[in-house]
């Protein structure tokens, strides 16, 4: 990941949690919506980004930016790991981990037991932000909810386990939107760390896209060089570099029982295709669980 040492959410990856706030809230305002998230509009307005990015489709949405496609292609990745979530608690996992939390507001919006721990975590400054939104917005979560400050660069292991993660106890691992702007070996090392974390029965969700395709080639779509242009954000600018690393592959390679779905089949699922406006990266993610054996 080429970043600075910190970033905050109107600067580096932190911008893009904005963008996907954004789309969450246009997704929000639909009538046949796959999410609701209360508090997406409100991250959007409190970020001020200097280009206006849209809460609802209107007259006043930039045709050139395809909100509309990147908003159902979120919406069915957001339900996607909310299922995922939703479903590790009613078998038996009671810690959720949040990895790059950004502005996720899962224990604010999803009925998890009221003794499932959530861990939210991102750099400090981005979680500052969402904590005064929240705060603002009168949220409160609907279990119990720890925020921790940490680069995932860094040892988070540590922070996570002083925040008071259990490492006997099920954990349902959320890695959403994060994999593309990694490393190989940081994606690797991410893996790791979640496996020696994983007590028997964990399960991890994460998004890929397969080294199949050239991310290279995907940046010159001009989709996305005119999503770069009108909103001032260059997403390709912030993906790494290197792509082979297949999770699915190493997952099972380490004993769990690994689903991979496509993200166009999931969407067709939902009756809500991929058209032809939707950005190619979002055409070619691949959605991954993998579950752990219990003993």
């Amino acid at each position: 990941m080429n970043q600075p040492a910190q970033w905050d959410i109107a600067s580096g990856v932190g911008v893009t949690a904005l963008m996907v706030a954004a789309a969450r809230a246009i997704e929000t305002h639909r009538t046949d919506r796959l999410v609701a998230d209360p508090y997406a509009q409100a991250f959007v307005r409190a970020g001020a980004y200097p280009v206006p990015l849209p809460t609802r489709l209107d007259a006043d949405t930039d045709p050139a930016v395809p909100w509309a496609a990147m908003a159902t292609y979120l919406g069915v990745r957001s339900k996607f790991f909310d299922e995922f979530a939703t479903s590790a608690m009613a078998g038996g996992a009671d810690q959720v981990v949040v990895l790059a939390a950004g502005l996720d507001t899962r224990a604010f919006r999803l009925d998890f037991p009221a003794d499932t721990t959530v861990y939210e975590l991102d750099m400090p400054r981005v979680l500052e932000f969402k904590e005064r939104v929240l705060a603002d917005e009168g949220a409160r979560p609907r279990c119990r909810r720890r925020a921790v400050p940490v680069d995932l660069r860094e040892d988070w292991p540590s922070a996570l386990r002083q925040a008071g993660f259990d490492p006997t106890r099920r954990t349902a691992w959320v890695a959403e939107g994060l994999l593309l702007y990694l490393l190989d070996e940081a994606k690797e090392s991410l893996l790791s760390r979640m496996n020696d974390l994983s007590a028997a029965g964990s399960a991890i969700a994460v998004e890929h896209i397969s080294s199949a395709h050239d991310l290279t080639v995907l940046a010159q779509d001009p989709l996305h060089r005119n999503m770069a242009e009108k909103t001032g954000v260059d997403l390709a600018a912030l993906w790494a570099t290197s792509q082979d690393f297949e999770p699915e592959q190493w997952l099972a390679d380490h004993g769990w029982a690994v689903s991979a779905s496509p993200a166009p089949a999931l969407a067709q699922r939902c009756d809500r295709p991929l058209d032809d406006t939707t950005p190619q990266p979002m055409k070619f993610s691949v959605l991954i669980t993998a579950e752990s054996p219990s003993l």
